[in-house]
């Protein structure tokens, strides 16, 4: 069992920046993949960034050179630092602990209760 909890959203202008913080209530933190996914109303959930146990990344196109995903194992947590924010990215995110089976990102059922972040125009 894995309990994650998210912090880090809120309301922040187009071309703004905010961080988000997905801490891990587990001693076995680092053995996971961790990614965070989005969801805007009446849309499909997507893959924003994941980070594997090693530290490796990826990210969707849509969020490629503004966010970045790490993680910081002695403390359980994994970020994501979103910059040049733009109102499309307005949405719920998640975080989501998992593993890769080679370069593909798969989920657990282990889930974070999400954070809100609004981009204004």
């Amino acid at each position: 069992q894995v309990q994650l909890v998210e912090s880090g959203g809120g309301l922040v202008q187009a071309g703004g920046s905010l961080r988000l913080s997905c801490a891990a209530r587990t001693s076995t933190f680092s053995i996971y993949a961790v990614a965070w996914y989005r969801q805007a109303p009446g849309k499909q959930r997507e893959l924003v960034a994941a980070i594997s146990e090693r530290g490796s990344t990826n990210y969707a196109e849509t969020v490629k050179g503004r966010f970045t995903i790490s993680r910081d194992n002695a403390k359980n947590t994994v970020y994501l630092q979103m910059n040049s924010l733009i109102p499309e990215d307005t949405a719920v995110y998640s975080c989501n602990a998992g593993t890769y089976i080679g370069t593909r990102y798969v989920s657990y059922a282990w889930w974070g209760q999400g954070t809100q972040v609004t981009v204004s125009s």
